[in-house]
């Protein structure tokens, strides 16, 4: 069964280019390592919770929009080898290519997968 990686972050407003290039570096190296797709969504309907909401995970500020991301993967086994390469893959060092977000607020997981359709 395939499987996800989610993530959801609060990127400042004035980093969405940078954030855009960032991710258009990472996608390839994710798909040299195994993964199917990468999906990257910047908030465009993201409303404020009572109890929760993804504005509250990620301590959104109001100069910043929520990004939800996913990654997937033919099985967890490609997944892990996948990230380890990833990991250790020069291009994912920050220096290369620094997050143009904070990312101690980034909320992420890995996912197998119930249902497609």
């Amino acid at each position: 069964m395939s499987y996800v990686d989610g993530f959801v972050a609060a990127v400042p407003t004035a980093n969405k280019e940078a954030y855009r290039a960032h991710a258009a570096l990472m996608a390839p190296l994710f798909k040299e390592h195994g993964a199917l797709t990468v999906v990257e969504c910047w908030g465009d309907d993201v409303p404020e919770g009572k109890l929760t909401s993804f504005t509250m995970a990620v301590k959104r500020e109001d100069n910043e929009a929520v990004v939800f991301s996913w990654i997937t993967w033919p099985s967890r086994q490609v997944r892990d080898a996948g990230w380890e390469k990833v990991m250790a893959d020069p291009r994912m060092q920050s220096g290369e290519n620094p997050l143009p977000f904070d990312g101690k607020r980034l909320i992420y997981g890995g996912f197998e997968m119930m249902m497609s359709v």
